[in-house]
């Protein structure tokens, strides 16, 4: 347990005398649970492990919107295990699409700004990390160190800070709520290989339920003072995938090829 213990040196005082003194001031502050405990939790209050395991891929649709331009659009992410996923945000209005991908190693994404790329270092290894099909239960194999910060409020909830360390890139904080046990933002810096280390928050809401896990299906994220929101409308699992689905495109391969 930890203390904050408040000491008085009373003079002429015996040394039995100030002990009992010593205890009786001392205010008890609360035990902070190790961030093992606060993690398992999350896992049991979003559905079980069980529930988790039971996944054999999932196909999530949704929107994606950049309000302060105005932007919306539709977003497909398919995922299956450990790392594989492919996701497209097609932003309709602007005549914009963007897909990116993760599996067997590689990590790599395709949009109008920067064109095809396959990400190196510590992006691909964030990317990877990120892409993990069942994440929150194997957090162990995913974090070298796992640790309880504190207790901070986050829009009126008191959460436990935990901050969650990889082998490879910065160390993140997640905030779960300590009623509830659900996460509510995360904290961290994301790496790319245009602008370097760049701070970035992640809000996370509106849980509901699909195929027995709950699932935030709000995400506001903020990064490089640009703001874009990601709602979930539908997930669906152990879907019959064409064989190719997580093949890189033509263009991702050619760079494939080169390397």
């Amino acid at each position: 347990m930890i203390r904050k213990l408040a000491l008085f040196a009373i003079a002429g005082m015996t040394a039995f005398a100030a002990q009992q003194a010593e205890t009786a001031a001392a205010p008890k502050t609360e035990a902070l649970p190790k961030a093992e405990t606060i993690l398992d939790h999350y896992v049991e209050v979003t559905g079980g492990k069980a529930a988790y395991e039971g996944r054999k891929n999932e196909i999530a649709t949704g929107t994606f919107e950049l309000s302060a331009q105005g932007l919306k659009g539709s977003m497909t992410i398919y995922s299956a295990p450990p790392d594989k996923t492919y996701r497209v945000i097609n932003l309709e209005s602007a005549g914009i699409k963007i897909e990116s991908g993760t599996g067997n190693g590689i990590a790599w994404e395709t949009n109008p700004m920067l064109g095809p790329r396959v990400l190196e270092g510590v992006e691909k290894a964030q990317n990877l990390r990120e892409a993990s099909f069942n994440a929150p239960v194997d957090w162990r194999s995913l974090y070298t160190k796992a640790e309880t910060a504190g207790v901070e409020t986050i829009d009126g909830h008191e959460c436990y800070k935990v901050v969650l360390t990889p082998a490879e890139g910065k160390p993140s904080t997640k905030y779960y709520d300590k009623k509830t046990g659900l996460q509510v933002k995360e904290s961290m810096v994301t790496s790319s290989q245009q602008l370097g280390d760049v701070p970035a928050e992640a809000t996370v809401s509106d849980y509901k339920e699909f195929n027995g896990i709950l699932v935030p299906t709000k995400i506001v994220t903020s990064i490089a003072g640009q703001e874009f929101t990601i709602t979930t409308d539908s997930i669906k699992i152990n879907q019959d995938f064409p064989a190719d689905r997580f093949d890189p495109p033509a263009d991702i391969k050619a760079l494939l090829n080169k390397k």
